[in-house]
């Protein structure tokens, strides 16, 4: 379902703000629903709904990773990317003061902070893509290019 004006999100605003083009969707949220659940409720390919992961590399520095929903962040090449000797996901509890996100809406557009951000290179395979739009409940539909300069992403072998 598509959303309605008033239900902008602090992503939205961001997006309309730099005049980057999206497409807004809607679901019940659900906090059980996989990333899987939610590309089926969009009727879209999994492979083009993606996920936003926060870790800390042993530096301290903080890694956004931006990977489709059906796959697994691997560790050691988010490491090899970000150029850490190691990096591990952040508590869930750590996320909201860190990104201004919770768990399950966090998006890579937006956050309190900019991190370096990594999109896995599959992306660049599609017209559009799509990415939490910041609240549980809210996804937006863009293309990889316009990802990539909001949120300074770089494409990379991840999963």
């Amino acid at each position: 379902m598509k959303s309605k004006s008033k239900d902008k999100t602090n992503v939205m605003r961001v997006l309309d703000g730099k005049k980057i083009p999206y497409q807004a969707y809607t679901y019940e949220p659900d906090p059980t629903m996989s990333g899987e659940e939610i590309a089926a409720l969009l009727k879209e390919d999994a492979q083009k709904v993606f996920k936003t992961l926060v870790t800390q590399g042993k530096s301290g520095s903080f890694y956004v990773f931006v990977i489709p929903v059906g796959k697994e962040l691997d560790l050691k090449k988010a490491a090899k990317a970000a150029g850490e000797k190691a990096v591990s996901m952040i508590k869930q509890k750590d996320l909201l003061p860190l990104t201004g996100y919770v768990h399950g809406g966090c998006s890579p557009i937006g956050m309190k902070k900019q991190f370096p951000t990594f999109l896995h290179e599959t992306a660049g395979q599609y017209d559009t893509i799509f990415v939490s739009a910041g609240k549980v409940g809210f996804q937006i539909e863009l293309s990889p290019e316009d990802l990539t300069k909001i949120a300074r992403c770089r494409l990379a072998d991840i999963t």
